[in-house]
């Protein structure tokens, strides 16, 4: 199983970016795997942004600016980032899991597998 992160790089206060997670394997083809991603910065703890169950889920520094959605035929998940500002600066990760409970849908150790990550840098 892998998933590999796409679409990141330089960008101004006030734009956007699309990241794309393509992951390999039948199982995440099924709507009940949960596709998410999560973010690093320097000198901070991962951290939840965005995820897609039957829902989506989002955390609330993100909420009305970014999008995530799946294509389950490409076994793909995309996540638009709209409105960006110096602060969503990070690594950008995605991740899956096909056994994650709504309560735990926020946290790192729910997710079985991860991308590689992709660098999201917003100047101001």
């Amino acid at each position: 199983v892998q998933l590999q992160a796409f679409g990141g790089g330089l960008v101004q206060a006030g734009g956007s970016l699309r990241l794309s997670c393509a992951a390999s394997g039948d199982t995440f083809r099924r709507s009940s795997t949960t596709l998410g991603w999560f973010r690093q910065a320097p000198g901070k703890e991962r951290e939840f942004v965005s995820a897609h169950r039957w829902t989506e889920y989002y955390a609330d520094s993100v909420k009305g600016r970014f999008t995530i959605s799946r294509d389950n035929a490409k076994n793909t998940v995309y996540l638009q980032m709209n409105s960006l500002k110096p602060e969503d600066t990070a690594v950008y990760y995605c991740a899956a899991g096909n056994r994650i409970i709504v309560s735990t849908i926020t946290d790192v150790t729910a997710y079985d597998y991860w991308g590689q990550g992709t660098l999201v840098t917003v100047s101001s």
